[in-house]
């Protein structure tokens, strides 16, 4: 992995960037169904599970752009990595708790899947807020609320409202009219990340969910 510092007097988005980040700091939530009837029924022919498909999916289209990349290191400094990996929620059946895994993003669905099933084994039934240790410093947040097939959700952190990485969040999936949708939710900064891109970030994951047979 590879953080690429940004001169800011030479970015492009710098107004854009100063405007959201000390005028009026500012994240927003978008909320909208994905289509996944066709992935649905792909993947419960080749028998995968669908967590790890829907976390490599949307960990390839944040992969694609680098707005989703932008970040502060560990040093302040404001610059993009050159991939992000998910770090991601699982829930514990017996005592209702949650921990969270990170896996190494890989382009190639079957590593990363591979990747998914060693650390569930591995890490799987331990109760820690942090079941893996080690989060890399280019990790970002997925989580799942499977019990709610919601139509809005809205995170709040109270820190200095500078987490510039996306976060998202999927619901329960419904069926409507022949059709499977589950509702995600992502967080964007507008320091880094417009409307524009929001909206690119969801054709390509409906485009991903579409053609899942030449990626898994």
């Amino acid at each position: 992995m590879i953080f690429r510092p940004i001169e800011l007097d030479t970015w492009s988005r710098k107004p854009y960037f100063e405007h959201y980040l000390h005028r009026v700091r500012c994240t927003y939530s978008m909320t909208a169904p994905l289509d996944i009837t066709r992935l649905r029924a792909h993947l419960k022919s080749k028998g995968i599970k669908p967590y790890p498909a829907f976390i490599h999916m949307i960990a390839t289209a944040v992969n694609r752009h680098e707005e989703f990349r932008v970040c502060f290191d560990s040093e302040g400094r404001l610059g993009r990595w050159d991939s992000l990996s998910p770090s991601f929620t699982i829930f514990h059946e017996d005592d209702r708790t949650f921990s969270s895994l990170w896996v190494p993003y890989s382009e190639d669905f079957g590593t990363f899947c591979r990747r998914y099933s060693e650390d569930m084994e591995a890490y799987g039934d331990r109760k820690e807020l942090a079941a893996k240790r080690g989060e890399p410093p280019n990790a970002f947040p997925v989580s799942s609320i499977p019990w709610v097939g919601f139509t809005g959700f809205n995170l709040n952190i109270y820190d200095e409202g500078k987490f510039l990485l996306p976060i998202f969040t999927m619901g329960k999936f419904t069926e409507e009219g022949g059709r499977v949708l589950l509702p995600l939710s992502v967080q964007l900064h507008h320091a880094v990340c417009d409307g524009y891109h929001a909206g690119v970030l969801f054709r390509e994951l409906q485009e991903l969910a579409d053609s899942c047979a030449d990626w898994c």
